[in-house]
C-alpha cells in the first residue's frame, strides 16, 4: 500500500539538485530537506557571518513551508548541522529570534563537512493540512 506524497518546489528557495526534493508532503506533515545559506536568485552562498547564512537558511525554509501552505509557526522538529560547535551560540541567537513558543524539538550536531563548504545546514519537519492545495 502506497501513501500519497507530493514534492514541493518553491521558487523562493534555491533549486534542488535532481536527486532530491526541497520538501515532501505526506499526510499532515511536511519533511523539508536540509537548506544551506544560498541565495535563491543566484545560488551563491551568502558571505559574512554564520548568522547571515543562518538567516538565509531560515528564509529559504520559510519559502518552502509557505509554498506548501504552512509556516515556521508549524515546525515541530529541526535538525541543525554545524562544522564547529563554537558557532552554537551564534546560530542559537538567530534561531531563537525566528521561532516562537513552543519552540520546535531540535537536534544540533557537529559534522566534519557540509555541502558547498558551508558551516551550517538546517532541515525541519512541519505540520500541514493534508487538504492544502499545492
Amino acid at each position: 500500500m502506497s501513501i500519497p506524497k507530493t514534492a514541493i518546489k518553491s521558487t523562493g528557495a534555491p533549486a534542488p539538485p535532481p536527486f532530491l526534493s526541497q520538501a515532501i508532503q505526506m499526510g499532515d506533515f511536511l519533511f523539508c530537506s536540509g537548506q544551506v545559506g544560498c541565495r535563491p536568485d543566484t545560488g551563491a552562498m551568502v558571505e559574512g557571518s554564520i548568522q547571515d547564512r543562518t538567516r538565509q537558511i531560515l528564509s529559504n525554509l520559510r519559502s518552502v513551508l509557505e509554498t506548501a501552505g504552512t509556516s515556521l509557526d508549524n515546525v515541530v522538529k529541526c535538525n541543525i548541522y554545524l562544522t564547529s560547535m563554537s558557532d552554537f551560540g551564534a546560530v542559537n541567537e538567530v534561531y531563537a529570534a525566528t521561532f516562537s513558543q513552543p519552540m520546535p524539538a531540535r537536534t544540533c550536531v557537529c559534522v566534519k563537512e557540509l555541502p558547498l563548504g558551508t558551516d551550517v545546514e538546517i532541515e525541519c519537519i512541519a505540520g500541514v493540512k493534508s487538504s492544502a492545495k499545492l
